[in-house]
């Protein structure tokens, strides 16, 4: 240790005492400048009195005594490949297991009517808007010698190709209830050897020299795998008019998942982790029923889904999670920059899971006036456009006693429907 020490010293006073050279373009700095310049970043951004409780440094944790490991950065970079491997993972399990369940289901792919070439609208609908105004379709009329109502017919058939099947729909929630299941079993199970689940003042004892043990390491880099998938798959996945809130959430996620990693608070994350899959594993049930045109079905895993999500989200994930993140550690290690960071981020969840409860409870109030769960009020309408949407809305009613169903939902976060329309 002390050899490595020495070492660095000497390379830095090497590097100190060496004058900065300029070269001759003038437009760039040579190389020993520029490590120079990525070395004082990387200090800076890895700063311990940032990072780390007061009177620990990185070398603490850097060398631990033979077997024990704690969580390093580098340990996420593992997630990346996994993420590829779980994206190819879910390609094949659509394919070759969603798609026969849905034919067992006969739920099939809706043949839409395409609309006929036209280099014009079609410029119009990808440059401009998909939902032209009275001013553009008398311009485009005039310019094609079309009537407007054959104009109005061509973007509604094109938005049309556009709109995912319900087919598609099934086997992305398929995918997502089956690794939501998986997940959740396999971290219920873990936290119940666990003794911080019993005992959530575990999670702070001897911290930061905390060991990461293999079941731990596993659960936490497939989570932060699959939530990079699924960042990835939004470019290839039914596209939302939520695209972008959906990216940030996902991003979000990612960073908060890495962030708890890096400071070593794997084990609460562990608990807030274990919290979110079990009601999402409900939420793509009553997805995946409503698709199938399962309709009470659909309202009895959406109403369970309610519970469940103010049971963990409202009631256990404050008084049990925040609890301990702001109150016990503070009695345990006491406050330092990052633990003030990462108590924000979760307070800002809880504020996202307020707003989220209180959407679910209109769309039950909705579905106790209607008699079954109306269509979703969230941003995740797979609708091309507003007058789609309108449309939808407009003919909800005999949609439904044609259906048997009534919509969709989507994944979270949960957003008004009136927002988009």
């Amino acid at each position: 240790m002390s050899t490595v020490r020495e070492s660095g010293s000497a390379v830095q006073q090497h590097t100190v005492q060496t004058p900065p050279r300029f070269i001759s373009t003038g437009t760039s700095l040579p190389p020993a400048a520029t490590v120079l310049n990525m070395a004082s970043l990387s200090a800076w951004f890895w700063n311990e009195r940032f990072w780390l409780p007061h009177n620990v440094t990185w070398a603490d944790l850097a060398d631990p005594a033979p077997g024990v490991e704690y969580p390093k950065a580098g340990h996420l970079l593992t997630a990346l490949p996994l993420a590829l491997g779980i994206f190819a993972v879910r390609i094949f399990f659509e394919r070759f297991i969603a798609g026969p369940c849905a034919n067992v289901l006969r739920i099939q792919a809706e043949v839409t009517r395409k609309a006929q070439q036209n280099p014009v609208l079609e410029k119009m609908f990808t440059s401009v808007t998909k939902c032209p105004d009275s001013r553009q379709l008398d311009g485009l009329a005039k310019q094609l010698d079309w009537e407007v109502r054959k104009i109005q017919r061509w973007f509604r058939h094109r938005r049309n190709q556009d709109k995912p099947t319900t087919r598609t729909k099934f086997c992305e929630s398929m995918w997502r209830f089956t690794f939501y299941l998986c997940i959740f079993t396999y971290g219920f199970c873990f936290l119940w050897q666990s003794p911080w689940m019993w005992d959530t003042r575990q999670c702070w004892y001897n911290y930061p020299y905390q060991v990461l043990t293999p079941g731990l390491y596993h659960y936490y880099v497939t989570e932060l795998a699959f939530y990079w998938s699924l960042m990835f798959s939004q470019f290839t996945d039914i596209k939302r008019k939520d695209f972008l809130i959906m990216f940030v959430h996902h991003l979000a996620t990612v960073t908060l998942v890495s962030f708890s990693y890096v400071i070593n608070m794997a084990r609460v994350g562990t608990l807030v982790l274990c919290l979110h899959d079990s009601s999402d594993v409900l939420l793509e049930a009553a997805k995946l029923a409503n698709y199938a045109k399962y309709q009470r079905l659909c309202d009895f895993l959406f109403v369970t889904f309610g519970v469940a999500f103010f049971g963990t989200r409202l009631i256990v994930y404050p008084y049990w999670v925040l609890n301990s993140t702001m109150f016990e550690s503070w009695d345990l290690v006491g406050p330092f920059p990052s633990w003030w960071l990462f108590n924000s981020l979760l307070l800002v969840l809880q504020v996202l899971h307020i707003i989220w409860f209180y959407l679910i409870t209109r769309i039950a109030l909705k579905a106790l006036m209607r008699g079954k769960v109306s269509k979703d009020v969230r941003s995740d309408i797979e609708s091309s456009s507003e007058e789609e949407t309108a449309k939808t809305h407009s003919h909800v009613t005999s949609a439904k006693r044609e259906n048997g169903t009534n919509g969709h939902f989507g994944s979270q976060p949960w957003t008004q429907n009136d927002s988009n329309g």
